[in-house]
């Protein structure tokens, strides 16, 4: 026992704490980001860092992922929080999150990613990545009015006097945020590339942060008029323990919508984890396998425990997760390491963080909706053909003109459309030859034939001409349904009065006598 401990300290301290404070400064920008983009309180994001580190982490079966707040929930939790209009309501539907997932992964339900089509989740994730981006424009310029698309930009050209609107949208702006956000979003794209892989060592959001401290620095100690608002800096409470919003729970059967919320937020927070597990497991060297049912559980109970402590809800986070393997991570103690160095940081370090600049944290969140939508996804889902693109496409178009849950659902609908019309072109195949000047037909069905196919099927037969030789050969066939049966059983006669030879193999005709 003694052994193993010493064996787990030398691990800890050789590799999972200098991981754990790599990931904690990528994280630390991240949790803030994306609180902001989520319209919640920014601790918030701060807590559920700590959370997704304190508690998932010993939860969970994986070694090297690591939860958090998640860019890919922004857009249905801001959503949630505006219908609800009470931060209280809205913790209810994280709770509810919480304990959807905690059954799913009792169950063993975490096969679940695998039923949605790549198309639908990669046309969630590009939306995902255009909203974010659209909503952190107005930050990114420091634009101090709540309607920047209704009344800021449209209103430039809403009327005959564009110059008097292009003064009053200028007087609106700032101007250093606007140079923080450029230089930001130039450092950030500049990193990303091949040439600056030596780099890799400082993570790119803490840069970020620091350079746009830094600079708003230097405008208040040169007095200029690029410095930045009060408003446009962080504001987390000095006492962060002590402002905790709970939830109420007198609502829980009351307000409604929270249900359908928490659906959707334990849904696709589980998809989000799925999907990361399954990549951060091929880039860990060991080949370490995650139980997934065991990890829904570990969510699960961290969305329950977000919840009833005011934080926004959490998944397992690809960037976080690459970050910590990058690090030299070998167990979830660099997870757990990075949760505490997050809580210090609240709790010693809180009139720090409130010199970060909103414009920074818009820069970074810029860049991961980017990534989410970059042009070369298009190009690829493009090159994938028609029956890839258009789930892709509708499934965009329908989130950014309705909302997450019904986006989804209607790019599920479109894909599983192509699926029974690949199904209808699969399962038979009809052709033709000449035997002593007769016409003769084969229909050949293929694997499992069911319902889907009849009102092809029955056309098929009725274009067969008469005074031919027609032979459907199910031999093949591992299932073919009774309406499919019914259908060639309900033929032979048709056959006889139109002088149709009608052969059959691996196929027994029913008795449709009764049928009306």
């Amino acid at each position: 026992m003694k052994r193993t401990i010493k064996y787990y300290r030398i691990i800890w301290l050789k590799y999972d704490l200098p991981a754990g404070l790599s990931v904690f400064l990528v994280a630390l920008p991240l949790c803030l980001g994306i609180a902001l983009a989520s319209g919640a309180p920014l601790y918030s994001g701060i807590l559920s860092g700590i959370i997704g580190g304190l508690v998932v982490s010993l939860i969970s079966g994986s070694q090297l992922a690591v939860s958090g707040p998640a860019a890919g929930l922004t857009t249905v939790v801001a959503a949630s929080i505006i219908s609800h209009g009470d931060y209280k309501i809205f913790l209810l539907t994280v709770v509810i999150a919480g304990f959807f997932q905690l059954i799913l992964g009792i169950l063993k339900l975490g096969s679940i990613a695998n039923y949605f089509p790549s198309a639908v989740i990669k046309g969630m994730l590009a939306a995902i990545g255009i909203i974010l981006i659209s909503k952190q424009i107005p930050v990114a310029l420091g634009y101090d009015q709540p309607d920047f698309w209704a009344g800021g930009i449209l209103k430039l050209f809403s009327t005959n006097e564009f110059v008097d609107n292009i003064i009053d949208f200028n007087y609106h702006i700032t101007r250093g945020a606007i140079l923080i956000t450029i230089v930001s979003i130039i450092i950030m794209a500049l990193l990303q590339q091949p040439f600056a892989n030596k780099l890799k060592f400082i993570p790119a959001p803490l840069l970020i942060v620091v350079m746009g401290i830094l600079v708003n620095y230097i405008f208040i100690n040169a007095s200029s008029n690029f410095s930045l608002k009060q408003t446009q800096l962080v504001n987390i409470p000095s006492d962060v323990f002590s402002n905790i919003t709970f939830p109420d729970f007198s609502q829980l059967f009351i307000a409604s919508g929270i249900w359908k919320d928490g659906f959707t937020i334990g849904l696709l927070a589980s998809l989000e984890t799925l999907l990361c597990i399954e990549a951060i497991d091929k880039l860990d060297k060991r080949n370490r396998i995650t139980p997934i049912n065991r990890e829904l559980v570990a969510q699960g109970i961290g969305n329950m425990t977000c919840g009833f402590l005011g934080a926004i809800p959490i998944t397992a986070v690809i960037v976080r997760g690459s970050a910590n393997i990058d690090a030299g991570a070998r167990t979830k103690l660099s997870a757990f390491t990075h949760g505490l160095f997050l809580l210090l940081a609240v709790v010693f370090i809180p009139f720090l963080l409130n010199k970060i600049p909103y414009a920074s944290l818009s820069a970074i969140l810029i860049i991961t909706g980017y990534n989410l939508a970059k042009p070369k996804l298009f190009l690829n889902m493009w090159s994938l053909g028609l029956k890839q693109f258009l789930p892709f496409m509708i499934t965009i178009f329908s989130i950014l003109l309705t909302d997450l849950l019904i986006g989804v659902c209607i790019g599920l609908f479109i894909a599983i459309y192509y699926i029974i019309r690949n199904n209808f072109k699969e399962e038979y195949i009809i052709s033709k030859n000449v035997e002593n000047n007769i016409d003769s037909y084969l229909i050949k069905l293929n694997s499992n034939v069911t319902f889907l196919n009849k009102v092809k099927l029955r056309k098929m037969l009725d274009d067969v001409p008469e005074d031919s030789i027609l032979t459907i050969d199910g031999s093949n066939c591992n299932f073919i349904d009774y309406d499919i049966l019914e259908i060639i059983s309900q033929y032979d006669n048709k056959a006889k009065d139109r002088n149709i030879q009608l052969n059959l193999k691996g196929i027994k005709k029913v008795n449709v006598t009764a049928v009306h």
